[in-house]
């Protein structure tokens, strides 16, 4: 294999916060071919007119009862067993898939806490991939808490402790001229979707280091369930770059790299040549960045989103999933989009990425970017955010407020001034993605309750340990007239006059169907415009008489039918700004409908037959 040398730029961040540019050198070659020994023992083709997926296989006896993607246990059918040279080596009852989710079941309920729920699925998942996600599917409520958030977190704590077998893919900065071989070793011949994360900034939990890979699993998981992307077209990745994480450095069973986490251009030489990998390798596959800390989430984003079909969830998935939340409860509470004022608490990539989406969608109903910027306000850990404040970091500057306007704002206590800005600027929404408990608090509620005669109140931070207040109390506090929603599941609470829903702010309800409907029409780039679409046509998915009833955002046990139609929404949206070929909308319905995946057992034909 020959290589070459290119000397991107990047920018390296020094101790004061200045910038300073510097060259990186990565390798690159010609894509590269997979070695048969290290490809799959199996091929499988997608399904024609509602039938399962076909895979022909090349494994037979213990070898296939082996393989999770293949593996049916005792459901293998009779003829199967003889021809695949299975007869005697599993019990001789054949049964159905349905009978094994009745034992799937029962198991799972003997397990007393939510990390044993998750390591007997993660255990159910490692020898039988179908019966995993078909168990998932029809118990979404039940098990995504489990497979996801908040457990997943706990899990990527303890990853080397309850570290099982290994899942997805490993790079470190040893292999920064061999990722090629990496991305051959995954078996892969093609794929739709990576999760990247560098587990820097793992949900509430910080810095996980190479644990982050449960995180890429999980989402990878959630595709799956989601929008129905076969699991063989899927790829989690960790880019182990180290830990500053104490604890997993002291650790003796920690499993990733220990020594201090790659910065600057060393980290970006990493990035690139892995961006460079995957571009050789697989050039239509999307690539989802995931948890990464704010200053590189946002510089990955800008600096890749045009070289590959990627995105970050963290800043343009839940800007989507709150512009939807959003835009039905200003419908809901009689609040025109162009006069909607919002008070963002915390200026991370959620709140970024919603106040992203937001302004887009008040600049197409007519206002100007200074008319838009003016109906958002944001508060961080040192208060309010304006361009007279030193050391404002780069990604907060788009929305910082200017120094005139920040001068009149009224002076207080830094404990006062959620309740000060509140009365002073009177939103109609209140948006926190702070990861503090208790961040809403009572006087500052009470205060918008007197501003705004449907007080709309989103408390994003996962796990629900970290909202910023409790559905509950924003109830109470509001006298039941409070739009609500929240980043981890909450069941109604009780109104004065109903039950009042609480709509959970979900990304799942947006990232799925925004993946598949790229890869479905091989977009070139995936664009703003396509999460504006995604968001309109998540709201869209509430009908009319749910919404007058308070339901401002789908459930995820509706999220089948709202992958499907976001992903049509963002497919035709490829169409229309030509980020892809040109296609109808029955032959984008078509390709979606050939590869939206059931979890159901495929028929398994012997290669050499």
């Amino acid at each position: 294999m020959s290589f070459r040398r290119v000397e991107p730029r990047s920018i390296e961040f020094l101790s004061n916060g200045e910038e300073k540019e510097v060259a990186m050198t990565v390798l690159t070659a010609a894509r590269p071919t997979i070695p048969p020994s290290k490809r799959h023992p199996y091929h499988i083709h997608r399904r024609t007119s509602g039938k399962p997926w076909i895979a022909e296989v090349s494994a037979i006896g213990h070898a296939l009862r082996k393989d999770p993607m293949l593996n049916k246990g005792t459901a293998f059918p009779s003829d199967e067993r003889q021809r695949l040279g299975l007869r005697g080596i599993i019990p001789p009852h054949e049964t159905t898939i349905e009978s094994q989710l009745g034992r799937v079941a029962e198991n799972y309920a003997r397990r007393e806490s939510d990390i044993d729920r998750y390591l007997y699925l993660v255990a159910l998942q490692d020898r039988n991939e179908t019966l995993f996600h078909r168990f998932a599917l029809e118990n979404l409520e039940q098990i995504l808490p489990i497979i996801y958030t908040p457990t997943v977190g706990q899990a990527c704590q303890e990853y080397s402790h309850i570290y099982r077998r290994p899942r997805g893919l490993y790079v470190t900065a040893d292999d920064l001229h061999r990722i090629d071989e990496l991305l051959d070793n995954s078996g892969l011949e093609e794929a739709a979707l990576l999760v990247v994360t560098d587990g820097e900034r793992i949900l509430g939990t910080g810095d996980q280091g190479a644990g982050g890979i449960g995180i890429s699993i999980g989402k990878l998981n959630l595709y799956a369930l989601g929008a129905g992307i076969h699991p063989t077209l899927t790829l989690p990745v960790v880019l182990d770059v180290g830990t500053d994480n104490e604890q997993r450095l002291a650790d003796p069973l920690y499993l990733g790299r220990r020594e201090r986490r790659l910065r600057g251009a060393a980290y970006d030489e990493l990035v690139e040549a892995f961006v460079a990998a995957v571009k050789r390798r697989w050039p239509q596959a999307i690539v989802q960045w995931e948890d990464f800390a704010k200053r590189n989430a946002f510089t990955i984003l800008d600096r890749y989103r045009d070289r590959l079909p990627s995105f970050n969830d963290d800043i343009l998935g839940t800007g989507a999933v709150v512009l939807a939340g959003l835009t039905n409860a200003f419908e809901l509470a009689q609040v025109p989009i162009t006069e909607a004022r919002i008070l963002f608490l915390g200026a991370g990539e959620a709140n970024i990425g919603s106040a992203r989406a937001m302004l887009a969608t008040k600049m197409a109903a007519g206002l100007t970017e200074e008319q838009a910027k003016a109906q958002m306000v944001f508060l961080d850990t040192t208060g309010l955010v304006h361009y007279a404040r030193t050391k404002l970091e780069a990604f907060k500057t788009e929305f910082a407020m200017p120094a005139e306007r920040a001068k009149a704002w009224p002076r207080c206590s830094h404990d006062e001034l959620l309740q000060v800005s509140i009365e002073h600027f009177c939103p109609h929404a209140l948006v926190g993605a702070t990861g503090v408990s208790g961040a809403f608090d009572e006087a500052s509620i009470r205060a918008l309750a007197k501003v705004t005669a449907r007080p709309i109140v989103f408390a994003l931070s996962n796990p629900a340990s970290l909202s910023e207040a409790v559905p509950t109390d924003l109830i109470r506090w509001t006298n039941g007239r409070a739009i609500v929603a929240t980043g981890s599941p909450f069941p109604p609470v009780p109104g004065p006059k109903h039950p009042v829903p609480i709509a959970q702010a979900n990304n799942m309800l947006i990232f799925p169907g925004v993946g598949m409907g790229a890869w479905v029409c091989h977009a070139k780039r995936i664009t703003d415009s396509m999460f504006a679409v995604a968001a309109r046509a998540c709201a869209e998915c509430v009908p009319p008489e749910r919404l007058a009833a308070g339901t401002i955002l789908p459930t995820v046990g509706e999220i089948r039918r709202v992958s499907r139609t976001v992903a049509l929404a963002v497919a035709e949206e490829a169409v229309r700004t030509k980020e892809c070929e040109p296609l109808t909308r029955e032959q984008l319905e078509e390709r979606l409908d050939l590869e939206i995946w059931e979890p159901q057992y495929m028929e398994l034909v012997r290669a050499d037959e």
